[in-house]
Order: structure tokens, then sequence, then C-alpha cells
């Protein structure tokens, strides 16, 4: 999997979506609270401008969701101009059925039916509600689901999480909306990939997280990547960028053959 980097730093500058109703693609991190959704925003912007940085803020230490908002978050390529993939970042899934991000504001989401800057709260959103978009372009639709989760409790994922999260794969399903999952914090929930960062796909216990997570989702394991966000880092790494691209460019070309497919 590990393709040259800089081939995929060329293919990210340079990608733009060939269907012409739509000027950019959308990819909508959804997971448990705390998982990294945040952290993987802030971690695709430090590798594809070579430095680090925080623009999207989280919270090591809070047990409920940092991301109260619905926001979209574009990516600079050089002056004036932006990368042609947004993502949005939307509020934990928490274990309550009734807390974080509701499951119906996701299935609006998916459909561009959430404005940014809608505040999330336990009850769904309703047509009536100010930050309701009545009828989304296909810029507002969401083009690929991504799942994230934390790689050290997969195993621990709760019963509710679980069903949450297939609820909402589900609906993408519905709509052939592709998606993805990427399993963060590798570096967490295996020794030998904390002493070195390319041995991710070579672990026996990364690859069977990847099929528990492939078996608890029903999503095909050539669809989990592994990755570890910059979280304590001050400058970029080779090994660490591989991964984030890696996952990123399948990304956008599964959310480009969507697009495509319209």
């Amino acid at each position: 999997r590990a393709l040259n980097n800089k081939e995929n730093l060329d293919f990210m500058k340079w990608y733009k979506p060939q269907n012409h109703e739509s000027s950019r693609l959308r990819i909508l991190l959804h997971g448990p609270v705390g998982a990294g959704k945040s952290s993987f925003i802030n971690s695709v912007q430090s590798v594809l401008q070579g430095r680090i940085s925080v623009r999207v803020p989280t919270d090591a230490t809070s047990g409920s969701s940092f991301t109260k908002q619905y926001k979209t978050y574009k990516i600079p390529n050089g002056p004036d101009a932006f990368y042609s993939f947004v993502f949005n970042d939307i509020m934990g899934l928490e274990q309550k059925a009734n807390s974080g991000a509701h499951v119906e504001d996701l299935k609006l989401a998916l459909r561009g039916h959430v404005r940014d800057g809608y505040k999330f709260n336990p009850r769904p959103m309703t047509e009536d509600d100010p930050s309701y978009n009545p009828s989304p372009t296909l810029d507002d639709r969401v083009h690929v689901l991504v799942s994230v989760i934390p790689t050290d409790s997969v195993s621990l994922l709760s019963e509710e999480v679980m069903k949450k999260l297939r609820e909402v794969r589900l609906a993408a399903s519905d709509m052939g909306i592709p998606q993805v999952a990427i399993l963060t914090k590798v570096d967490k929930a295996c020794a030998e990939v904390k002493e070195d960062i390319n041995n991710a796909y070579k672990s026996k216990y990364l690859k069977e997280q990847v099929d528990l997570f492939s078996e608890l989702l029903g999503l095909p394991p050539n669809c989990i990547f592994l990755v570890k966000n910059y979280e304590t880092e001050s400058i970029t790494r080779d090994g660490i960028d591989a991964l984030i691209l890696c996952a990123l460019r399948q990304m956008i070309t599964y959310g480009e053959d969507y697009l495509n497919d319209l």
C-alpha cells in the first residue's frame, strides 16, 4: 500500500472532481468520542503542508465530544487556492442513546441538508431549523463516509456505539455513498509499530483488529486503513505521512468513483 509519498502528494495537489456539477469532494468523518476525527483533519493538513498544523480544536481530556458544530474544513493549496476536497467533522457518537451526535442528523448531513454552523443537540434537527438546507446541491452532499475508530479499543466499542455506526453506514449504502474506515492510534495498540511506524501493515495484531472491525461493521478489510495522527510530534515524518496519504488517496478515489457514477 505504501505508494511513494511524492506521487500521492502530487495526486492530491492536482485532483479535481471530473463531474462538473461538483467543485469539491466532501468527506464526512464520524465515530465515537475521542477517536481522533479532528486530529485526522489536522494531520492531513500537516502532511499536505509539510509542517505540523493545529487548526481544528481537539481535547485530550474530555470524556464527551469536543466538536459541537457542523463545520466544513478546506485546506489551503498555495496562495488563494484550496485543495478540491473538504472535510466535515461531527460531534462524536456517545454510548447513551440520547447523547452525542444524533444518527438522524448524520443521515440529513449525508444528503446535504445540514448547513455549516449547525449546533448538534440531543434532539434531531427538524425542517424548520434555520440550519436546515431544504434544497442541497451536489456540493452540499457527502461523497465519502469515513468511520474513525481508535485501534486500541475496537474490541471495547459499546453495543450502542456499534449500533449507531452500523445505522449510519446502512443509510450511506442506501444512498450509494462509499465508505471507508480508519483505525487511529496504531502506535498505542502495538509495540512494534510504536518502535517503527513502517511496521503498521506488517503487524499481525493490527491485522486482527482490522479483521475484527470488518466483521463488526461489515466493511471489507481493504476499505479499512491504519493511521497514526500527528498528536505529539513537532515535525512531520515520512512513515506517518505515508499512512495518512494512503488512506486519504483511497477516500478520494472512492468518492470520485461515486461522483462519476451519478
